[in-house]
């Protein structure tokens, strides 16, 4: 039985049964000492004559003979499962193993361990499980516990390990691939001013400048071919004894597009409970902006700032919405080389009616560089400053906290120019972040415009 503990310090590498040679029972030491002592017992009972060493060697060679009557010829088959549906940071996974037995003699012994995510806190993964399987039959092992970090995190692999006929046999270790588990970012309430720069849909919730049917009064004009009658305003028709019409703004939808700063990584990550990184804070924030302006009917897009650039192309209602949470699942560091930034984002990929609300710590120039652009091209951009207040590098000598300091210094005359340049930069802090810096934004685009 001791041969079976081996599987303790790791679970060996997927495809490792699949890649080993040879049968897939073998014999264990136990079955080595029995036939060594047995053979033992009678070489020396008929050297010697005596025939109690050869009464003594019986039971030993009869237990063998008894225990490998009938001999396994399947391994055992090992299945993880988890939890599939809607699974939020801090919400509980359901996951568990299951071991079956699809041969005809019952397993005395099966070790079962499994690796899981260092995201995913479940009770006992940590240690090995024993326990016996009937012919033809299955145990379960139920792995409850938390997820803790958003993002696509695994069950498994799992390795399974079996002995029977007595301990004499044992298979070599099965392992079965993980199970993925996705784990969507927790969403704070998030409210927003209905204040949009600009709305270029047909149809939405939101005040647009172009005349249609909508609720915003937009002044009187004289009846047209194609007005309806229930246009008509009646006290200055007949003060003027012409026919006037009430007109009005169009309600219209907009597009927002969410711009993910994704070229490096900084702080560390302490899950749902702990602090976060600022792929923490930009991911999480983009689930909570996301949310709230497809439920108000307008087209969201998502478009990475990094090496690969991946995009989503807008669009709005509730599919859109878990097109998203699934999309920010795969948000990983995508640092773009120093010579191919400037072809990273360039202000043709981002249409002109859009608000671009873009989610950076604002630690690289090229992110800075970045905003200045988009805004000199005539978009409507909203910084989102995600870098934590409280990070700082590690301390390796007596000048880090200077240099930290110097350069926190310098990161604030860069937030200085951008606003001289008229990009708004505001701290991401939850529900209502964006009110003034939005409403900021639809004045300055609803002014006249000099020539």
């Amino acid at each position: 039985m001791t041969d079976l503990l081996r599987l303790r310090p790791a679970v060996p590498a997927e495809g490792t049964a699949e890649a080993s040679s040879g049968p897939v029972w073998a014999p264990t030491r136990a079955l080595g000492r029995s036939v060594l002592l047995t053979g033992l017992l009678l070489l020396l009972g008929v050297a010697l004559g005596r025939v109690d060493l050869v009464l003594l060697a019986a039971p030993f060679a009869i237990g063998a003979a008894i225990n490998l009557r009938r001999t396994p010829s399947a391994s055992p088959e090992i299945t993880i499962s988890a939890d599939e549906s809607h699974l939020v940071e801090g919400g509980e996974v359901a996951a568990g193993l299951t071991v079956a037995n699809p041969d005809g003699i019952d397993y005395d012994l099966v070790v079962v361990r499994t690796r899981t995510s260092s995201w995913l806190r479940l009770e006992h993964s940590d240690r090995p499980f024993a326990l016996t399987v009937a012919a033809d039959g299955w145990a379960t092992i139920d792995l409850p516990g938390e997820a803790l970090r958003w993002g696509r995190q695994d069950v498994g692999p799992a390795a399974a390990r079996a002995a029977a006929c007595g301990g004499l046999l044992a298979c070599r270790p099965i392992v079965t691939p993980a199970q993925g588990v996705r784990v969507y970012p927790v969403t704070e309430p998030f409210n927003a001013v209905e204040a949009m720069p600009a709305a270029a849909g047909l149809v939405g919730a939101h005040r647009s400048r172009r005349p249609g049917e909508g609720g915003e009064l937009a002044g009187v004009r004289q009846f047209a071919p194609g007005d309806r009658l229930r246009r008509i305003d009646w006290r200055v028709s007949l003060r003027t004894r012409d026919l006037h019409v009430a007109s009005t703004l169009s309600d219209r939808d907009a597009e927002v597009l969410l711009l993910l700063d994704v070229l490096g990584e900084i702080g560390l990550s302490g899950g749902v409970h702990g602090g976060s990184s600022v792929l923490d804070t930009t991911v999480r924030a983009a689930a909570a902006i996301s949310e709230h302006y497809l439920h108000r009917g307008d087209r969201v897009s998502l478009l990475e700032y990094g090496a690969s650039a991946r995009r989503l192309r807008p669009a709005s209602g509730r599919r859109q919405y878990l097109t998203v949470l699934e999309w920010l699942l795969d948000v990983r560091p995508d640092p773009a080389a120093t010579e191919q930034y400037e072809h990273v984002l360039g202000a043709h990929q981002v249409s002109s009616s859009a608000l671009v609300v873009v989610l950076t710590p604002l630690v690289d120039p090229r992110a800075a560089d970045m905003l200045a652009q988009l805004t000199q091209s005539g978009r409507y951009v909203v910084a989102v400053d995600t870098l934590p207040a409280a990070v700082a590098p590690p301390v390796k000598n007596q000048w880090t906290p200077l240099a930290t300091r110097l350069w926190r210094i310098e990161r604030e005359n860069v937030l200085g120019r951008l606003r001289e340049h008229g990009v708004p930069v505001v701290a991401w802090a939850g529900a209502g972040s964006l009110d003034l810096v939005l409403r900021d934004v639809a004045r300055l685009a609803s002014a006249p415009r000099g020539r």
